[in-house]
Formats: structure tokens, sequence, C-alpha cells
């Protein structure tokens, strides 16, 4: 029954999984690594189990507290932008959520520390993560604007959330050769970024629009 719950069965199965990832090729993502994490991760365990039939449709799907799990495509394509540059070893994540993303990207850090202000969503990607027995995962109940400076330097930082400008504190945190993935801007206004610290300066190149929850200070308990 626990295997069945994990594998899925139905609109949650392998088969529909891969059509997913054929979506996601013909939208452009090109590494397999990534599509191939994608067709593993069950996103049905990631949204309530009224959705769980929704849960491989490319779109986002709420999942309380005003958030939601972001569409497949844009999954992959922040952890398609990460990837770039090379490997990752220590990677920071602001806006853990119900943990998808943080468990497509733990297949590539050699350890992930997550941060997450809403503290009922933290403890459900705690649990969920545990069941898919994924360890190199850190979690911190916290205002993600500040980073995680203990940590640092980071190889890769990723925002799920949009700032109208990135925290400087984040940048602060990047290693040289580590790259920042963000949708920045106002509501109805943002754009992709990858930042990319180099020796001397911060790169930055434009991914194209999206559409995020805003980050936001402070807890929620």
């Amino acid at each position: 029954m626990e295997e069945q719950r994990l594998t899925g069965i139905g609109m949650t199965s392998a088969r529909t999984r891969e059509r997913l990832v054929q979506r996601l090729e013909d939208q452009g993502i090109r590494d397999r690594r990534v599509l191939d994490r994608i067709s593993t991760v069950p996103r049905h365990l990631f949204v309530d189990e009224a959705l769980a039939s929704r849960a491989y449709e490319d779109t986002a799907l709420p999942i309380g507290f005003g958030q939601t799990i972001s569409q497949p495509y844009i999954v992959a394509r922040m952890t398609e932008a990460l990837l770039a540059g090379g490997p990752i070893g220590r990677v920071l994540e602001i806006g853990t959520g119900c943990g998808y993303q943080t468990a497509v990207l733990a297949a590539f850090a050699a350890e992930l520390y997550t941060i997450e202000r809403i503290e009922p969503l933290l403890g459900r990607a705690r649990r969920t993560l545990r069941e898919l027995k994924i360890r190199n995962v850190r979690f911190r109940l916290e205002d993600g604007s500040a980073g995680w400076r203990a940590r640092a330097p980071f190889d890769a930082i990723l925002l799920t959330a949009a700032p109208r400008v990135v925290p400087a504190a984040l940048f602060e945190q990047l290693a040289v050769g580590g790259r920042l993935v963000a949708p920045v801007g106002a509501e109805g206004r943002q754009t992709l970024v990858r930042h990319t610290r180099t020796e001397t300066r911060l790169e930055r190149e434009l991914l194209g629009p999206v559409s995020f929850v805003p980050l936001l200070s402070g807890l929620q308990r």
C-alpha cells in the first residue's frame, strides 16, 4: 500500500508523469538530469489529496496559506538555470513551501538548506521529504530575506517567491562562481533572473517573464 502511494496509480501513475516530462521537453527543458528528476519525484504527495488527480498537470496548485506549489515547468526551468554553470555543492532555498522544489533540487546538491516563514508548511514539507528518504536537507523557520549566514557561502541560491529587489544579504552569501536564481519585480511584472558572482562583480541574465507570490517578511505560525 505504501509503495502504491509513492508510485501512484491512474492520474498519478508513472505514465502520467512521463506525459508531463514530454510537455516540459516540448517547452524547451533540455537538461536530461532535471527531466529525469521531475519524472521520479511524486508531486501528488505535495498537494492535498483532493488535488492529487491534477498533480501532473503543468500548472500551479494551491497548498494553503495563500501559497502555491509551482508549475512543473517553472521548477524545471529554475533548476536547469542553477545547474547550467556547473555542479552545486551547498545550496540555499528561500521559500520551502510544500517542499516540491526542495525535493527536485536535493538530487543535485551535496547540502541543501531551506527556509520557510510559514510554520505549518515547513512541518508538512519536512514530513514529506522524510517519507521520501531525502536526507541532505536542513530546514529553518525564518524570514528568508536574511538568508542563512552561518551556513554561507553557497554555490547556488534559489528564491521561490518574488522580491521587488533581491536582498543584499543573499548576494553577500553567494560564493564566487555561484548562481542566484530568483523571480524579481512587482506582482504582474516579474522576471526570472540569474545572477552569477565573479571575482569582481555580479553578472545578470534575464530568463523570461514569470508569476510568483511575493516574498514577504515575518513569521506565520
